[in-house]
Protein backbone atom coordinates (compact mmCIF):
# COMPACT_ATOMS: atom_id res chain seq x y z
CA UNK A 1 0.00 0.00 0.00
CA UNK A 2 1.27 3.46 -0.84
CA UNK A 3 2.39 5.61 2.06
CA UNK A 4 0.38 8.47 0.54
CA UNK A 5 -3.35 8.02 0.13
CA UNK A 6 -6.03 10.59 -0.60
CA UNK A 7 -8.86 11.03 1.83
CA UNK A 8 -12.08 9.34 0.71
CA UNK A 9 -14.84 11.56 -0.66
CA UNK A 10 -17.73 10.12 1.35
CA UNK A 11 -18.04 9.85 5.13
CA UNK A 12 -20.51 7.74 7.08
CA UNK A 13 -23.66 9.75 7.75
CA UNK A 14 -23.69 8.29 11.27
CA UNK A 15 -20.05 7.55 12.19
CA UNK A 16 -20.81 5.81 15.49
CA UNK A 17 -19.26 2.36 15.81
CA UNK A 18 -18.83 2.09 19.57
CA UNK A 19 -19.54 -1.33 21.12
CA UNK A 20 -21.38 0.28 24.03
CA UNK A 21 -23.27 2.43 24.24
CA UNK A 22 -23.93 1.65 20.62
CA UNK A 23 -25.39 3.89 17.92
CA UNK A 24 -28.89 5.18 18.51
CA UNK A 25 -31.54 3.94 16.12
CA UNK A 26 -31.82 5.63 12.71
CA UNK A 27 -33.95 8.75 12.98
CA UNK A 28 -33.59 9.01 16.75
CA UNK A 29 -34.71 12.27 18.33
CA UNK A 30 -34.34 12.83 22.06
CA UNK A 31 -37.02 15.52 21.94
CA UNK A 32 -39.61 12.94 20.86
CA UNK A 33 -39.42 10.99 24.12
CA UNK A 34 -42.41 11.34 26.48
CA UNK A 35 -41.60 13.38 29.60
CA UNK A 36 -44.91 13.27 31.47
CA UNK A 37 -43.60 10.78 34.04
CA UNK A 38 -40.30 12.52 34.75
CA UNK A 39 -40.11 13.57 38.37
CA UNK A 40 -42.68 10.98 39.48
CA UNK A 41 -41.91 8.48 42.23
CA UNK A 42 -40.52 5.16 41.13
CA UNK A 43 -43.35 3.37 42.99
CA UNK A 44 -46.13 5.47 41.46
CA UNK A 45 -48.63 3.13 39.74
CA UNK A 46 -48.23 4.92 36.40
CA UNK A 47 -44.46 4.55 36.56
CA UNK A 48 -44.61 0.87 37.57
CA UNK A 49 -46.98 0.24 34.67
CA UNK A 50 -44.62 1.95 32.25
CA UNK A 51 -41.77 -0.25 33.43
CA UNK A 52 -44.00 -3.31 33.10
CA UNK A 53 -45.05 -2.26 29.59
CA UNK A 54 -41.38 -2.03 28.60
CA UNK A 55 -40.78 -5.57 29.87
CA UNK A 56 -43.72 -6.83 27.82
CA UNK A 57 -42.48 -5.03 24.71
CA UNK A 58 -39.00 -6.48 25.30
CA UNK A 59 -40.53 -9.94 25.50
CA UNK A 60 -42.45 -9.36 22.26
CA UNK A 61 -39.51 -8.09 20.21
CA UNK A 62 -36.92 -10.55 21.57
CA UNK A 63 -39.38 -13.48 21.56
CA UNK A 64 -38.75 -14.41 25.17
CA UNK A 65 -40.86 -17.50 25.95
CA UNK A 66 -44.03 -16.82 27.94
CA UNK A 67 -42.93 -19.09 30.77
CA UNK A 68 -39.80 -16.99 31.46
CA UNK A 69 -39.98 -14.33 34.16
CA UNK A 70 -38.39 -10.96 33.29
CA UNK A 71 -37.05 -8.23 35.56
CA UNK A 72 -34.72 -5.24 35.67
CA UNK A 73 -31.48 -5.00 37.62
CA UNK A 74 -29.19 -2.09 38.49
CA UNK A 75 -25.79 -1.97 36.84
CA UNK A 76 -26.69 -2.96 33.27
CA UNK A 77 -25.87 -6.48 32.12
CA UNK A 78 -23.02 -6.67 34.63
CA UNK A 79 -25.49 -6.16 37.46
CA UNK A 80 -27.86 -8.75 35.98
CA UNK A 81 -25.16 -11.41 35.75
CA UNK A 82 -23.85 -10.54 39.22
CA UNK A 83 -27.36 -10.90 40.67
CA UNK A 84 -27.72 -14.30 39.02
CA UNK A 85 -24.35 -15.50 40.32
CA UNK A 86 -24.94 -14.33 43.88
CA UNK A 87 -28.54 -15.53 44.16
CA UNK A 88 -28.46 -18.79 42.20
CA UNK A 89 -25.05 -20.43 42.52
CA UNK A 90 -23.86 -22.72 45.27
CA UNK A 91 -26.25 -25.66 45.10
CA UNK A 92 -24.23 -27.51 42.46
CA UNK A 93 -20.65 -27.48 41.18
CA UNK A 94 -20.01 -24.65 38.70
CA UNK A 95 -18.25 -24.27 35.37
CA UNK A 96 -17.33 -20.87 33.91
CA UNK A 97 -16.59 -20.48 30.20
CA UNK A 98 -14.00 -17.71 29.99
CA UNK A 99 -12.71 -16.70 26.55
CA UNK A 100 -12.84 -12.90 26.81
CA UNK A 101 -12.86 -10.16 29.41
CA UNK A 102 -16.37 -10.54 30.77
CA UNK A 103 -16.17 -14.32 31.00
CA UNK A 104 -12.98 -13.79 32.96
CA UNK A 105 -14.83 -11.37 35.25
CA UNK A 106 -17.47 -14.02 35.97
CA UNK A 107 -14.62 -16.41 36.69
CA UNK A 108 -13.20 -13.97 39.23
CA UNK A 109 -16.61 -13.49 40.86
CA UNK A 110 -17.36 -17.19 41.21
CA UNK A 111 -13.84 -18.15 42.16
CA UNK A 112 -12.56 -15.33 44.36
CA UNK A 113 -15.69 -13.68 45.73
CA UNK A 114 -18.20 -16.51 46.02
CA UNK A 115 -15.43 -19.04 46.81
CA UNK A 116 -17.19 -21.80 44.86
CA UNK A 117 -14.06 -23.38 43.33
CA UNK A 118 -15.41 -23.47 39.76
CA UNK A 119 -14.01 -25.45 36.88
CA UNK A 120 -12.72 -22.96 34.32
CA UNK A 121 -13.01 -23.64 30.59
CA UNK A 122 -10.72 -21.00 29.14
CA UNK A 123 -9.25 -19.95 25.83
CA UNK A 124 -7.11 -17.01 24.70
CA UNK A 125 -8.60 -14.03 22.89
CA UNK A 126 -9.71 -15.18 19.44
CA UNK A 127 -10.60 -18.76 20.35
CA UNK A 128 -13.34 -20.74 22.05
CA UNK A 129 -12.67 -23.35 24.72
CA UNK A 130 -13.53 -26.99 24.14
CA UNK A 131 -17.27 -26.73 24.70
CA UNK A 132 -17.64 -30.50 24.71
CA UNK A 133 -16.29 -30.24 28.27
CA UNK A 134 -19.47 -28.52 29.47
CA UNK A 135 -20.94 -30.85 32.10
CA UNK A 136 -24.76 -31.13 32.19
CA UNK A 137 -24.65 -32.00 35.90
CA UNK A 138 -23.07 -28.64 36.75
CA UNK A 139 -24.22 -25.05 36.60
CA UNK A 140 -22.48 -23.22 33.75
CA UNK A 141 -21.86 -19.51 33.15
CA UNK A 142 -20.92 -18.36 29.65
CA UNK A 143 -21.06 -15.38 27.26
CA UNK A 144 -22.95 -16.08 24.04
CA UNK A 145 -20.93 -13.38 22.31
CA UNK A 146 -17.59 -12.11 23.57
CA UNK A 147 -17.93 -8.36 23.21
CA UNK A 148 -14.21 -7.81 23.82
CA UNK A 149 -12.89 -10.65 21.65
CA UNK A 150 -15.30 -10.77 18.71
CA UNK A 151 -15.84 -14.48 19.36
CA UNK A 152 -19.25 -16.09 19.76
CA UNK A 153 -20.59 -19.57 20.28
CA UNK A 154 -21.94 -20.73 16.90
CA UNK A 155 -24.98 -22.36 18.54
CA UNK A 156 -26.13 -23.92 21.81
CA UNK A 157 -25.59 -27.55 20.78
CA UNK A 158 -23.02 -27.96 23.55
CA UNK A 159 -25.80 -27.61 26.15
CA UNK A 160 -27.67 -30.81 26.98
CA UNK A 161 -31.45 -30.99 26.68
CA UNK A 162 -31.37 -33.18 29.78
CA UNK A 163 -29.13 -30.94 31.86
CA UNK A 164 -29.39 -30.97 35.63
CA UNK A 165 -27.55 -27.71 36.23
CA UNK A 166 -28.59 -24.18 35.32
CA UNK A 167 -27.22 -22.37 32.26
CA UNK A 168 -26.49 -18.68 32.91
CA UNK A 169 -25.93 -16.80 29.66
CA UNK A 170 -24.41 -13.34 29.29
CA UNK A 171 -26.19 -12.35 26.07
CA UNK A 172 -25.64 -8.62 26.11
CA UNK A 173 -24.05 -8.24 22.66
CA UNK A 174 -26.04 -11.13 21.16
CA UNK A 175 -29.61 -10.27 22.17
CA UNK A 176 -31.63 -8.70 19.34
CA UNK A 177 -28.84 -9.44 16.82
CA UNK A 178 -28.35 -13.22 16.96
CA UNK A 179 -30.83 -16.09 17.38
CA UNK A 180 -30.83 -17.39 20.97
CA UNK A 181 -31.88 -20.98 21.71
CA UNK A 182 -34.13 -20.31 24.71
CA UNK A 183 -34.72 -24.03 25.29
CA UNK A 184 -31.07 -24.38 26.29
CA UNK A 185 -30.88 -21.33 28.57
CA UNK A 186 -32.08 -20.71 32.14
CA UNK A 187 -30.83 -17.19 32.83
CA UNK A 188 -30.36 -14.71 29.99
CA UNK A 189 -29.00 -11.25 30.80
CA UNK A 190 -28.45 -8.21 28.61
CA UNK A 191 -28.40 -4.43 28.81
CA UNK A 192 -30.12 -1.58 27.03
CA UNK A 193 -26.96 0.01 25.65
CA UNK A 194 -25.81 -2.76 23.34
CA UNK A 195 -27.86 -4.16 20.48
CA UNK A 196 -30.60 -1.50 20.30
CA UNK A 197 -28.60 1.56 21.29
CA UNK A 198 -30.41 2.29 24.55
CA UNK A 199 -28.94 4.25 27.42
CA UNK A 200 -26.78 2.63 30.08
CA UNK A 201 -27.44 1.65 33.68
CA UNK A 202 -30.26 -0.90 33.58
CA UNK A 203 -29.98 -4.62 32.96
CA UNK A 204 -32.63 -7.18 32.03
CA UNK A 205 -32.72 -10.70 33.41
CA UNK A 206 -34.87 -13.47 31.93
CA UNK A 207 -35.46 -16.49 34.16
CA UNK A 208 -36.64 -19.92 33.04
CA UNK A 209 -38.98 -21.93 35.27
CA UNK A 210 -35.95 -23.98 36.34
CA UNK A 211 -34.16 -20.84 37.47
CA UNK A 212 -37.23 -19.63 39.37
CA UNK A 213 -37.49 -23.02 41.05
CA UNK A 214 -33.87 -22.71 42.17
CA UNK A 215 -34.60 -19.30 43.69
CA UNK A 216 -37.68 -20.69 45.44
CA UNK A 217 -35.96 -23.74 46.92
CA UNK A 218 -32.31 -22.78 47.49
CA UNK A 219 -30.96 -20.22 49.93
CA UNK A 220 -27.27 -19.37 49.39
CA UNK A 221 -25.02 -19.42 52.43
CA UNK A 222 -23.92 -15.82 51.94
CA UNK A 223 -25.12 -12.28 52.49
CA UNK A 224 -26.46 -10.75 49.26
CA UNK A 225 -26.15 -6.99 48.65
CA UNK A 226 -29.48 -5.22 48.21
CA UNK A 227 -28.78 -4.17 44.63
CA UNK A 228 -28.24 -7.84 43.68
CA UNK A 229 -31.10 -9.32 45.67
CA UNK A 230 -33.88 -10.78 43.51
CA UNK A 231 -35.46 -12.81 46.32
CA UNK A 232 -38.14 -11.77 48.79
CA UNK A 233 -37.52 -12.48 52.46
CA UNK A 234 -41.05 -11.30 53.32
CA UNK A 235 -42.67 -14.25 51.54
CA UNK A 236 -44.18 -16.96 53.73
CA UNK A 237 -41.33 -19.22 54.72
CA UNK A 238 -38.81 -16.57 53.66
CA UNK A 239 -36.88 -16.25 50.43
CA UNK A 240 -37.85 -17.29 46.93
CA UNK A 241 -38.07 -15.26 43.75
CA UNK A 242 -39.47 -11.77 44.31
CA UNK A 243 -42.36 -11.94 41.85
CA UNK A 244 -43.12 -8.25 42.16
CA UNK A 245 -39.96 -7.62 40.10
CA UNK A 246 -41.64 -9.28 37.11
CA UNK A 247 -44.49 -6.74 37.31
CA UNK A 248 -42.49 -3.56 36.82
CA UNK A 249 -41.39 -3.03 40.42
CA UNK A 250 -37.67 -2.25 40.55
CA UNK A 251 -34.93 -3.02 43.06
CA UNK A 252 -33.84 0.59 43.46
CA UNK A 253 -34.48 3.93 41.75
CA UNK A 254 -34.04 3.74 37.99
CA UNK A 255 -34.11 6.49 35.39
CA UNK A 256 -37.58 6.91 33.90
CA UNK A 257 -36.00 8.74 30.94
CA UNK A 258 -33.83 5.67 30.29
CA UNK A 259 -36.94 3.50 30.18
CA UNK A 260 -38.63 5.87 27.73
CA UNK A 261 -35.49 5.74 25.59
CA UNK A 262 -35.59 1.93 25.70
CA UNK A 263 -39.25 1.85 24.71
CA UNK A 264 -38.42 4.11 21.76
CA UNK A 265 -35.73 1.64 20.61
CA UNK A 266 -38.07 -1.33 21.01
CA UNK A 267 -40.86 0.37 19.07
CA UNK A 268 -38.44 1.10 16.26
CA UNK A 269 -37.29 -2.53 16.21
CA UNK A 270 -40.85 -3.86 16.27
CA UNK A 271 -42.07 -1.53 13.55
CA UNK A 272 -39.02 -2.17 11.36
CA UNK A 273 -39.81 -5.88 11.20
CA UNK A 274 -38.98 -7.28 14.61
CA UNK A 275 -36.24 -9.72 15.55
CA UNK A 276 -35.83 -11.18 12.06
CA UNK A 277 -35.14 -7.73 10.64
CA UNK A 278 -32.71 -6.86 13.45
CA UNK A 279 -30.74 -10.02 12.71
CA UNK A 280 -30.87 -9.36 8.96
CA UNK A 281 -29.55 -5.82 9.40
CA UNK A 282 -26.75 -7.07 11.63
CA UNK A 283 -25.77 -9.80 9.20
CA UNK A 284 -25.78 -7.33 6.29
CA UNK A 285 -23.49 -4.97 8.19
CA UNK A 286 -21.10 -7.77 9.10
CA UNK A 287 -21.04 -9.02 5.51
CA UNK A 288 -19.77 -5.63 4.31
CA UNK A 289 -16.97 -5.63 6.85
CA UNK A 290 -16.16 -9.27 6.15
CA UNK A 291 -15.70 -8.58 2.43
CA UNK A 292 -13.42 -5.66 3.26
CA UNK A 293 -11.27 -7.83 5.56
CA UNK A 294 -10.98 -10.50 2.90
CA UNK A 295 -9.57 -8.03 0.35
CA UNK A 296 -7.37 -6.06 2.78
CA UNK A 297 -3.88 -7.46 3.38
CA UNK A 298 -3.07 -5.62 6.63
CA UNK A 299 -6.06 -6.69 8.75
CA UNK A 300 -7.71 -9.91 9.87
CA UNK A 301 -10.35 -11.09 12.32
CA UNK A 302 -9.25 -11.71 15.88
CA UNK A 303 -11.57 -14.74 15.91
CA UNK A 304 -9.66 -17.60 14.33
CA UNK A 305 -12.60 -19.77 13.18
CA UNK A 306 -15.12 -18.23 10.75
CA UNK A 307 -18.10 -19.86 12.45
CA UNK A 308 -17.20 -18.19 15.75
CA UNK A 309 -16.90 -14.64 14.41
CA UNK A 310 -19.19 -12.15 16.08
CA UNK A 311 -21.51 -10.25 13.78
CA UNK A 312 -21.97 -7.41 16.29
CA UNK A 313 -18.71 -6.62 18.11
CA UNK A 314 -16.34 -7.26 15.22
CA UNK A 315 -12.79 -7.40 16.56
CA UNK A 316 -9.85 -7.10 14.17
CA UNK A 317 -6.07 -7.46 14.44
CA UNK A 318 -3.26 -5.85 12.45
CA UNK A 319 -1.27 -8.46 10.55
CA UNK A 320 1.02 -6.12 8.62
CA UNK A 321 4.51 -6.80 10.05
CA UNK A 322 5.19 -3.07 10.39
CA UNK A 323 2.52 -3.04 13.10
CA UNK A 324 2.37 -6.62 14.35
CA UNK A 325 6.14 -6.54 14.81
CA UNK A 326 5.93 -3.68 17.31
CA UNK A 327 6.03 -4.37 21.02
CA UNK A 328 2.77 -4.16 22.98
CA UNK A 329 3.18 -0.49 23.82
CA UNK A 330 3.94 0.31 20.20
CA UNK A 331 0.86 -1.52 18.95
CA UNK A 332 -1.38 0.33 21.39
CA UNK A 333 0.19 3.64 20.37
CA UNK A 334 -0.53 2.78 16.74
CA UNK A 335 -4.18 2.04 17.54
CA UNK A 336 -4.53 5.37 19.32
CA UNK A 337 -3.04 7.20 16.35
CA UNK A 338 -5.34 5.28 13.97
CA UNK A 339 -8.34 6.24 16.11
CA UNK A 340 -7.28 9.89 16.35
CA UNK A 341 -6.98 10.18 12.57
CA UNK A 342 -10.52 8.89 12.04
CA UNK A 343 -12.05 10.96 14.80
CA UNK A 344 -10.21 14.08 13.65
CA UNK A 345 -11.99 13.74 10.31
CA UNK A 346 -15.35 12.83 11.85
CA UNK A 347 -15.24 9.61 9.83
CA UNK A 348 -15.56 7.06 12.65
CA UNK A 349 -15.64 7.19 16.43
CA UNK A 350 -14.59 4.64 19.07
CA UNK A 351 -13.18 1.91 16.82
CA UNK A 352 -10.31 0.93 19.09
CA UNK A 353 -10.19 -2.51 20.72
CA UNK A 354 -11.28 -3.03 24.31
CA UNK A 355 -8.63 -1.80 26.72
CA UNK A 356 -7.82 -5.28 28.07
CA UNK A 357 -7.94 -7.03 24.69
CA UNK A 358 -5.09 -7.33 22.17
CA UNK A 359 -4.39 -4.01 20.43
CA UNK A 360 -6.53 -3.74 17.32
CA UNK A 361 -9.85 -2.45 16.03
CA UNK A 362 -13.44 -3.10 17.08
CA UNK A 363 -16.43 -1.93 15.05
CA UNK A 364 -20.01 -2.47 16.14
CA UNK A 365 -22.15 -3.83 13.31
CA UNK A 366 -25.43 -4.30 15.17
CA UNK A 367 -28.88 -3.45 13.86
CA UNK A 368 -28.90 0.26 14.72
CA UNK A 369 -25.92 0.82 12.38
CA UNK A 370 -26.78 1.50 8.74
CA UNK A 371 -25.17 -0.76 6.13
CA UNK A 372 -24.33 2.27 3.99
CA UNK A 373 -22.25 3.64 6.86
CA UNK A 374 -20.27 0.41 7.17
CA UNK A 375 -19.61 0.62 3.43
CA UNK A 376 -18.56 4.25 3.76
CA UNK A 377 -16.19 3.68 6.67
CA UNK A 378 -13.99 1.04 5.04
CA UNK A 379 -12.12 3.45 2.70
CA UNK A 380 -11.47 5.62 5.75
CA UNK A 381 -9.97 2.63 7.55
CA UNK A 382 -7.66 2.16 4.58
CA UNK A 383 -6.72 5.84 4.67
CA UNK A 384 -6.08 5.81 8.42
CA UNK A 385 -3.82 2.78 8.12
CA UNK A 386 -1.81 4.22 5.23
CA UNK A 387 -1.40 7.51 7.07
CA UNK A 388 -0.49 5.99 10.45
CA UNK A 389 1.89 3.36 9.10
CA UNK A 390 3.74 6.01 7.09
CA UNK A 391 4.49 7.77 10.37
CA UNK A 392 6.23 4.72 11.93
Amino acid sequence: MSSVMSKPDVKPARPWFSAGPTAKRPGYDLASLPTNLLGRGIRAPEVVKRFADALQLTREVLRVPAEFQMLYTPGSQTGAIEAALWCLLGQRPVQVVAFENFGKQWQTDVQDRLKLDPEILSAPFGDLPDLSMVDPTKDVVFPWNGTTSGVRVPNADFISDDREGLVICDATSAAFSMPLDWSKLDVVAFSFQKALGGEAGIGVMCLSPRAVERLDTFTPDRAIPKVLKITDDSRPGGGGFDRALAKGVVINTFSVLTIEDWIDALCWARDAGGLDEMIRRTDANFAVLERWVERTPWIDFLATAPETRSTTSVCLKFIDPRVSGLDEAGRYAFVLRFKALLEGEGAAFDVESYRKAPAGLRLWCGATVETADVEAVTPWLDWAFATAVAEL
